[in-house]
């Protein structure tokens, strides 16, 4: 099995982590995941994570082949078109983003917004196979933290971004619209079975204890020492997971990002004065826990 190059960015604002997946015999590789950096508080918006990963490719002689996302975030901007822009490079993200699309049309009442995934240039099917260079690269359907996530299966290297998180802390929420903990426990059973030394790159991490961010785990340690999954039914996930869930608070990004990010990462239309706005629906997210 092929071996890709990862690379992980970790962006300390939003516990995120970004990567570069790099094909070490042809120089071709992707990106996945990109961080637009916002600043909620003043309303200014930077590239200093994007330019990163870039000045990495740059330095690493890489060619930008695919601009990955795993699903529409919600606590970070997504700089998929910023770098398409940069690089040339097709944006794509999984087919389900259309359900998604839908259900935050009627939460920003956008009567006009095409639910179609349009705004990527592709759209990957459960399933489906794609190349980085000479990696066999594959799309696993992830559902449950949201109803579009997948994961990218890229040689011996899984990219699954809110399912599993390090094996100390457990699993991703899933009550957001369209979420499910059921759906969640599938997820995670399809990951956990790919082979065990499968390297698991997740899409978060929130340093418990003060430790130092961690990104790579493998599919053995997951299952041995995970408390959420390691001798853990369904029922026990879904009922730990959705007592945990409702202790929660939103993301403090959530209604700010899905406005961008189900957009594909386009900011919106500059109005006749030049400025860009965000539009906050009150009152969307019914019973959602005060932060």
């Amino acid at each position: 099995m092929h071996k890709p190059d990862v690379t992980g960015f970790y962006d300390p604002r939003t516990g995120s982590i970004q990567y570069v997946v790099a094909d070490p015999a042809t120089g071709k590789c992707a990106i996945i995941d990109p961080v637009l950096d916002f600043d909620e508080k003043s309303g200014s918006t930077a590239t200093r994570n994007a330019d990163a990963i870039l000045d990495h490719i740059a330095a690493k002689g890489l060619t930008v082949e695919w601009i990955l996302d795993t699903h529409p975030h919600a606590d970070h901007f997504s700089a998929a078109r910023y770098l398409k822009a940069k690089t040339g490079a097709p944006t794509a993200i999984g087919e389900h983003v259309k359900g998604v699309q839908r259900i935050w049309k009627e939460i920003y009442n956008w009567p006009d917004f095409a639910c179609d995934g349009s705004q990527w240039d592709g759209l990957f099917a459960d399933g489906e196979t794609f190349q980085i260079g000479e990696l066999k690269a594959h799309v696993m359907h992830s559902p449950g933290h949201t109803l579009a996530s997948i994961s990218y299966v890229i040689g011996d290297a899984a990219f699954i971004h809110d399912t599993l998180f390090m094996p100390d802390s457990g699993s991703a929420r899933a009550d957001f619209p369209g979420g499910s903990a059921a759906d969640l426990w599938r997820s995670i059973q399809a990951i956990l079975a790919l082979p065990d030394e499968t390297r698991l790159f997740t899409g978060h991490d929130y340093c418990p204890g003060g430790r130092e961010a961690r990104w790579e785990s493998t599919v053995a340690e997951q299952k041995a020492t995970n408390p959420h999954v390691a001798g853990k039914s369904e029922a026990d996930f879904v009922g730990l997971r959705e007592a945990r869930d409702r202790t929660l608070p939103m993301p403090k990004l959530i209604l700010y990002a899905l406005q961008v990010n189900v957009r594909g990462g386009e900011l919106p239309v500059a109005e006749d004065n030049g400025r860009r706005y965000l539009k906050i629906p009150l009152d969307a997210l019914p019973g959602s826990v005060w932060g």
